[in-house]
């Protein structure tokens, strides 16, 4: 129960992903081949409300639901960044998928993406495994 808000602002989440078509295979495509300004538009608005939102949390030092101050710390730009950015487009301009949506597409009758479910799992874990290795 303790999580049960959790699981409904999920499921409004997925439900606003498949009704504003961002997780529709056909706008991402469209998106890679420069043919439309749906998805610029949802991801512009979506870096925005998030510059916004960690903007927002700074200045009134905002806390979590159990009260723990939110700390947003600095990050360092390395080649990683780039190389993990092209692997993550990549995959994104493959499949039609990023990892955000996975589940909506899964719920919304699309059995055919729990293969790419896996494979982002397996791919997390072979970073986790790998992650020493690469460039940092």
């Amino acid at each position: 129960m303790k999580n049960l808000k959790f699981l409904l602002l999920g499921t409004a989440f997925g439900f606003i992903l498949i009704k504003a078509e961002v997780v529709s295979w056909f706008r991402i495509q469209e998106m890679f081949r420069f043919q439309s300004f749906h998805m610029y538009g949802v991801i512009c608005s979506a870096i925005a409300v998030g510059m916004l939102s960690v903007f927002l949390i700074k200045k009134f030092k905002a806390k979590t639901f159990s009260s723990e101050v939110i700390r947003i710390e600095d990050k360092q730009f390395t080649k990683g960044n780039i190389i993990g950015g092209l692997m993550f487009g990549l995959g994104w301009a493959m499949t039609g998928a990023c990892p955000g949506p996975l589940y909506a597409l899964i719920g919304s009758g699309l059995p055919i993406v729990i293969v790419v479910l896996l494979s982002a799992v397996v791919g997390t874990y072979t970073y986790g495994v790998i992650k020493d290795k690469l460039p940092h």
